[in-house]
């Protein structure tokens, strides 16, 4: 048997499984997303997302130079785009990527790490099926520098340092609620008066 028929041969028999594993998991649970995804799924979910990466991919080396330069950029631009999944340290301890199905992975552990350099830049462009992770490449290869600069930064997450989490967190995007308490408070310690609403006017 050839090494594509194996492949192929080797999807439909994980991809069967995959399926058996979800009916039960529906039949016992209904479609809730609290529940945490079994041993068995989390197997066969993590072989057939290796397996969807093509092997050309997988093999690709990260082209851009692992600089300070280049892990800033990846830093800002995870805490501006990643983070309110998750987190600023990749732990995924948020509101969002707790309540996800599965709940977003915890990348600083050698289930993220041990990913090579392509299928983490191929993940990130073209998302994975089935779970929150969309998929955020552009069709042409206008983003892959800032893709692959956030490869070198999800590699540098176990490392991760107090000064650049605090970094990060002036990076991440704000609810307008949050804006509005910030100017507020910009505005205090600039000695502004606090906005009062104005008097009606009264007819005598």
């Amino acid at each position: 048997m050839s090494r594509a028929s194996k492949v192929v041969l080797g999807l439909i028999v994980l991809t069967g499984a995959g399926a058996a594993v979800a009916l039960k998991l529906f039949l016992d649970h209904g479609v809730s997303a609290r529940d945490q995804p079994t041993a068995a799924e989390a197997f066969v979910a993590r072989r057939l997302r290796h397996l969807a990466v093509p092997r050309d991919k997988r093999r690709a080396q990260n082209p851009v130079p692992s600089t300070p330069g280049a892990l800033e950029k990846g830093r800002a631009h995870f805490a501006d785009h990643c983070a309110s999944c998750h987190g600023n340290d990749g732990r995924g301890k948020t509101a969002v990527g707790q309540n996800l199905y599965p709940k977003a992975p915890e990348m600083t552990l050698p289930d993220t790490q041990s990913l090579s350099d392509g299928e983490l830049f191929y993940i990130i462009e073209n998302g994975v099926r089935l779970t929150g992770m969309p998929a955020w490449g552009s069709p042409g290869p206008e983003d892959d520098e800032e893709t692959w600069e956030l490869v070198h930064f999800i590699r540098h997450l176990p490392k991760i340092t107090a000064e650049e989490l605090a970094q990060m967190e002036s990076l991440n995007p704000k609810s307008p609620m949050e804006m509005a308490e910030q100017e507020e408070m910009r505005k205090f310690l600039e000695g502004g008066a606090p906005e009062t609403a104005a008097p009606s006017a009264h007819k005598h």
